[in-house]
């Protein structure tokens, strides 16, 4: 995952401006920890009166009971001063809630003080409450990273961090490994008339990386849980690689949720011995030599040699990529790769429009493998990336784009 350094938070809640009374400071004429707490408070509950409604929580039915706060002070504050105190959301969970607040001097932006707060939502009997969507939507947590912005949302045990632009229909991007939801970058700024979701799946990018709870049927669920998050029906399924892994269990878990299929430089057959007994030497690379290690033994079968020849900024991409990714997340992911169903059986009964795409040079999924899936598939068609290895998003990513689009373009829409 990316270090705090590389990423900015941004607020849905304006800036309020506040202003240090006598009664707040103590015996000695400035704000302690109890009289920053106490200007925090006042300047959130402003700040929602100002946005979705000081009766937020009352009318949900829950309550943010405080579970652990911590000051930072930067500089002195005493009466009649104002501080001009932003808030910024660090992560929605499913029953928790943690916000950072910072106020600065009004009148020359000087950092005060800073407030990390960790809220439980809790009921009337005073258990915790599952967070309604009301309030998971107005505090969704947002993030501007290189490529756009994403927002995080907690789905089952997890908080997944998704990046959705556009309107209309939806169309959910699913990445493969040991990559995230940037990789689909270029597809999510270009596809208009669609409502493009790019989530990071769990272990990967920006989202929680637990030490287990790795599996295709995980995967698949936490993708559902999502799309209930944005109250989302059907969505036309895009899956790179192990995103074709978790689409084809959406597909036999949920087929009421797919309306479309995009099936990416992937397979339908499970891993063979040599497969599995490859993904488990992985794994201890991963343990003994960490992220980079796994990267940089994947990225020669990853890329197309045309990309390694001629696209070194598309290289590097991947190599940052892999890089970032938790260990936890990448003994996961290749444990869910190697103990992954068969999906062969179930390709006769694909019932919706299914596009299958794959690059010329992909040496992990050739073409003579889409070929075989295509066929198996009724109604399928199939487009082959010129010039592209197993990453045809990035290594021709206009091309991957126009396939899409025109595909998309003849899918019956609800």
């Amino acid at each position: 995952m990316c270090s705090p350094a590389t990423k900015t938070l941004v607020s849905r809640f304006s800036p309020v401006d506040v202003t240090v009374y006598p009664y707040e400071c103590d015996a000695y004429g400035h704000l302690n920890e109890a009289g920053f707490l106490q200007l925090f408070e006042r300047a959130r509950w402003e700040m929602l009166a100002r946005g979705p409604g000081a009766d937020l929580f009352s009318r949900n039915g829950v309550w943010p009971a405080v579970r652990r706060a911590v000051v930072d002070y930067h500089r002195p504050a005493y009466p009649a001063d104002v501080l001009r105190v932003e808030m910024v959301v660090e992560k929605v969970g499913r029953t928790s809630l943690e916000v950072q607040q910072r106020a600065a001097a009004a009148k020359d932006g000087a950092l005060v003080a800073e407030l990390h707060i960790v809220f439980v939502m809790i009921d009337k009997s005073g258990k915790p409450a599952p967070m309604p969507d009301e309030v998971s939507s107005a505090f969704g947590g947002r993030v501007t990273v290189p490529t756009g912005e994403i927002v995080r949302y907690g789905v089952g045990d997890v908080t997944l961090a998704v990046e959705s632009r556009g309107d209309g229909p939806a169309l959910l991007l699913i990445h493969g490994f040991p990559l995230d939801r940037s990789m689909w970058g270029h597809q999510v700024a270009t596809l208009a008339r669609w409502r493009r979701i790019a989530p990071d799946l769990r272990g990967c990018g920006f989202s929680d990386a637990p030490e287990q709870g790795y599996s295709m049927a995980a995967y698949a669920s936490d993708l559902v849980g999502l799309l209930d998050k944005l109250r989302i029906e059907r969505a036309v399924i895009a899956g790179l690689s192990m995103g074709g892994y978790v689409a084809f269990e959406l597909l036999r878990r949920h087929r009421e949720r797919v309306m479309g299929l995009i099936l990416m430089d992937t397979r339908a057959d499970a891993d063979t011995p040599d497969g599995r007994r490859g993904r488990d030497a992985l794994i201890e690379v991963a343990r003994s030599q960490g992220a980079a290690a796994v990267g940089e033994h994947l990225l020669p079968r990853l890329l197309g040699r045309s990309t390694q020849r001629t696209q070194p900024q598309v290289v590097e991409q991947v190599r940052e990529m892999a890089r970032r990714m938790p260990v936890p997340g990448i003994v996961g992911a290749l444990t869910a790769m190697r103990d992954r169903p068969d999906s062969t059986p179930d390709l006769g009964a694909i019932d919706v429009p299914t596009l299958v795409v794959v690059g010329e040079e992909d040496e992990l999924t050739p073409p003579a493998v889409a070929r075989a899936m295509t066929s198996a598939i009724p109604s399928a068609a199939m487009t082959t990336i010129p010039g592209a290895g197993h990453l045809a998003p990035l290594e021709a990513p206009t091309a991957v784009s126009r396939v899409i689009s025109e595909f998309l373009e003849a899918v019956p829409r609800p």
